[in-house]
């Protein structure tokens, strides 16, 4: 009978020569690709964070590395982070056996707030380089992200005002009520006479001295007197608290309507992801993000909820970081205003944007109303508009509007001679007198513009590129990373931690596109990130722009991104 034998086993056993350990990592795996990546990026700028004295610190490549690949893998705790750094072996090689704990992981994450945007930029110009992307297109939209504040802490900027409005009437009551010789009549007489906290704190003062130097008495009703004088003071110090306090949030707002106290920089929002169904606003910021290919080619944070305002800062967001403007841009409807229009026809941005009601004049039983505006006969010559029943609207004169970013909107204003007794009146308006219209001379010329481009064949193409451009990243990013809610408080830190995700999407995408085609991560990954474009122009981002801008022409666009990527392959290929 054989003898049962078994492999030996050892606990505890001492190596003299350790195994690799990437040895038992795939060679598709996509933790070599953030390897090759991060090991070819210019981080001479994290160089001066750090001081020249004291305990050597982590490398901060290993640590980009260890946070990038657990961005990746949907792990955005720095507890967790250090959980894996013992238990995973993707992350212990990406580590080189190192164990920074949570508390220097997050220490990291912020110290590299405002370099890590520079990573970002830099990955985006490799991709570029390879042809994944041309920076050429840009499809843009926004969503809400909900942070990390209370939403219970709110400030709104109506209360605000009118609490202090009753405030400064409280205040004059008050200094009314107060001896003339000590509280200045003269100055009180002037009820339009604003105060300030150094005003109110000058008048305090005064009194303080006023009453101290009040003689001693031993009179029941002096001394009742002087209690209530010095309360009334103590009562006004009070008051310039909270005038204080008033003042401190006006200049936290700014131009917002709401803020948090937890978190001032995220402005009170209603959100998709309504639990309550009750449309309760929520803290949060506006995410605007430019895609193309899936990738996300830029982002930005700003505090109010609609998308009309943010497209100009956003093109110069983009401007700042690639030092160009995009060639073409694809939005939805929320960005089509006059100003988004005027802008990027000033700067040769073909635009295909759309308007108010494209979709329904697209429709196929859609018959526009007689009566509107925009129905009505125009003569350009003249300068006049002919109602329904022949009658002549003449111009009367222009109206001018400012918008919140200070934009002036003109529209001139047409009045009909008479309208009393004209049987389509009831169809027509319903106010009284004569009808007046006004009329966006410009802004229909921009919609018409618009409509052509979005017709055309290129712009055809553009729509239907556009519902699986962005919002298919916002898919992948809230449903399959989990990337739903703000982690950090504060403008710069969400920045920062968004930035980092960005970088990892990109090359979590990346990954997809090459595991798609079905070649080897790792022949890809030296080919792309061996002796890069950026090592060869000594890391000038502004320089790799022009570079790159030289190389993308009018006849390079024409050719479709999969052309490209395939050339791509095929050159890996015939060089392996």
């Amino acid at each position: 009978m054989a003898k049962l034998h078994f492999r030996p086993y050892i606990p505890n056993q001492t190596v003299l020569f350790p195994q690799r350990i990437d040895e038992n990592i795939a060679a598709n795996d996509p933790v070599r690709i953030v390897n090759a990546v991060i090991d070819n990026l210019n981080l001479e700028s994290f160089k001066k964070l750090y001081k020249e004295t004291g305990r050597c610190p982590y490398h901060p490549k290993m640590m980009l590395k260890v946070i990038i690949y657990a961005y990746i893998n949907n792990i955005y705790s720095c507890r967790k982070i250090e959980k894996h750094l013992l238990r995973d072996i993707h992350y212990i090689w990406l580590a080189g056996n190192e164990h920074p704990d949570f508390i220097t992981i997050n220490r990291f994450r912020n110290r590299v707030k405002e370099e890590i945007n520079n990573v970002f930029t830099q990955l985006v110009l490799v991709l570029a380089d390879k042809g994944f992307i041309s920076l050429d297109v840009e499809y843009i939209d926004g969503t809400k992200i909900e942070s990390k504040a209370n939403k219970y802490t709110f400030v709104w900027r109506k209360t605000v005002e009118r609490n202090r409005t009753r405030l400064m009437d409280k205040i004059r009551i008050l200094l009314e009520q107060v001896d003339e010789a000590i509280a200045q009549e003269n100055s009180i007489k002037d009820t339009s006479l604003e105060f300030t906290p150094c005003r109110l704190s000058d008048i305090v003062d005064e009194l303080k001295e006023a009453l101290e130097r009040q003689p001693a008495t031993k009179d029941k009703e002096e001394k009742k007197a002087l209690r209530k004088k010095k309360k009334q003071v103590m009562e006004l110090e009070g008051y310039r608290d909270k005038l204080i306090e008033y003042d401190n949030h006006l200049d936290t707002l700014g131009e917002r309507n709401s803020y948090s106290k937890t978190d001032p920089g995220a402005t009170f929002m209603r959100m998709k992801e309504d639990a309550m169904k009750n449309g309760q606003t929520k803290p949060g910021y506006n995410l605007q993000i430019g895609t193309e290919n899936q990738f996300i080619t830029d982002f930005r944070l700003f505090p109010n909820p609609t998308d009309t305002l943010t497209l100009i800062s956003f093109f110069h967001s983009f401007q700042y970081r690639y030092n160009r403007l995009p060639n073409i841009c694809v939005a939805d409807s929320g960005y089509g205003s006059e100003e988004n229009y005027r802008f990027m026809q000033e700067n040769g941005i073909e635009a295909f944007i759309k308007y108010n009601y494209f979709h329904k004049e697209q429709r196929p039983r859609y018959t526009p109303n007689p009566f509107h505006a925009e129905s009505l006969h125009y003569n350009a010559q003249e300068d006049y508009y002919v109602c329904p029943m022949g009658q002549h609207m003449n111009r009367i004169g222009t109206k001018r509007d400012k918008t919140a970013s200070g934009y002036i909107i003109e529209s001139a204003r047409y009045k009909a001679k008479r309208c009393e007794g004209c049987p389509l009146r009831g169809s027509c308006f319903k106010a009284r007198g004569n009808r007046i219209i006004e009329v966006n001379h410009r802004l229909n010329q921009y919609k018409r513009q618009a409509r052509e481009r979005l017709l055309s064949e290129e712009g055809i193409k553009h729509r239907g590129r556009r519902c699986i451009e962005p919002e298919a990243v916002f898919g992948q990013m809230k449903y399959n990373m989990a990337y739903r809610r703000f982690r950090h408080v504060g403008e710069d830190k969400v920045t920062m931690d968004f930035a980092f995700f960005a970088i990892a999407f990109n090359i979590k995408k990346m990954c997809a596109k090459l595991i798609k085609e079905g070649k080897g991560l790792i022949t890809v990954a030296k080919y792309m990130f061996m002796g890069l474009f950026i090592t060869r122009y000594n890391w000038n981002i502004a320089t790799c722009c022009q570079m790159h801008e030289g190389k993308s022409s009018i006849a390079k666009r024409k050719y479709s991104r999969t052309v490209k990527y395939k050339r791509v392959c095929a050159n890996v290929l015939t060089q392996t």
